[in-house]
């Protein structure tokens, strides 16, 4: 099994910065990309960052140039960034890993979701 962690989160002020980290852990073979998603509420999920294995990432339009989705690969991390921040990015945030157990058998798991609200 793969378990993931998220940590970070909370309350900023419009124009603050806020980190997020996923940390994964488990019988992990292969990690073959890294997600960030959030769900605004009375919203559907939205993907807002991504990152290949090979080190490729693409952003939503509404957070490009704000946000920075990185990882630390011997920790089997994924932080997400947030510069910048705004009152349309109050959401709960969640991180999805997608590879391979150590079994070779695919695996695609979720963290737990983390509060940020940006608000004055």
């Amino acid at each position: 099994q793969v378990q993931l962690v998220e940590s970070g989160g909370g309350l900023v002020q419009p124009g603050g910065s806020l980190s997020l980290s996923c940390a994964a852990s488990g019988n992990i073979f292969m990690i073959n990309g890294m997600r960030w998603y959030r769900q605004a509420p009375g919203k559907e999920r939205e993907l807002v960052a991504m990152r290949t294995s090979g080190g490729s990432t693409e952003y939503a339009d509404s957070v490009k140039g704000r946000f920075t989705i990185s990882r630390i690969n011997a920790m089997n991390t994924v932080y997400l960034q947030m510069n910048s921040l705004q009152s349309e990015d109050t959401a709960v945030y969640y991180c999805n890993v997608v590879g391979y157990q150590t079994n070779r058998e695919v695996f695609d798991a979720w963290g737990q979701g983390s509060q940020v609200t940006v608000s004055s």
